[in-house]
């Protein structure tokens, strides 16, 4: 019933739009993703093997790329690119607000942890945390990388 409830509230938030990425296309997607985690179900999303502990996950956000799982407790998935990394950074402050928006009241912006380059969010009622970050991918390109987590219990 949780899920059902956080995917409903997730898609109504979702259908305002998001500041960084238009319509937030991907926030029923990461809702879903969320919920998996929560349950410690995000093996139901694994799909095909990468090297080493990855695989390819089956619910990838629309929009960005190279989403991933990583082990059984994490997922993780690079933003389209930005020429420059403040380009990246103004696109992670709105994107932390996007994701706050999307997932509802129970996340929030732990500040303590966070910098203009790093933001972590956090789910104040399950085992979930989501790190926010600016990176350079393989491609040498700048992008926002969403890493989602089940923190130890």
């Amino acid at each position: 019933m949780r899920a059902i409830l956080a995917l409903g509230v997730a898609l109504v938030v979702c259908g305002r739009g998001g500041a960084a990425f238009a319509d937030a296309a991907w926030c029923s997607d990461l809702a879903r993703v969320a919920d998996l985690a929560a349950t410690n179900k995000l093996a139901f999303i694994a799909g095909a093997p990468r090297g080493g502990s990855f695989r390819d996950a089956t619910v990838p956000l629309p929009g960005w790329r190279n989403c991933a799982l990583y082990g059984a407790r994490t997922f993780t998935c690079d933003s389209q690119a930005f020429a420059t990394s403040g380009q990246a950074e103004a696109a992670l402050a709105a994107l932390v607000a996007d994701v706050k928006a999307c997932l509802g009241a129970d996340w929030s912006r732990d500040d303590s942890r966070s910098s203009p380059v790093y933001a972590v969010v956090r789910n104040e009622h399950d085992a979930v945390s989501m790190t926010l970050s600016t990176d350079r991918a393989d491609d040498g390109e700048h992008v926002v990388r969403l890493t989602l987590f089940v923190r130890g219990r």
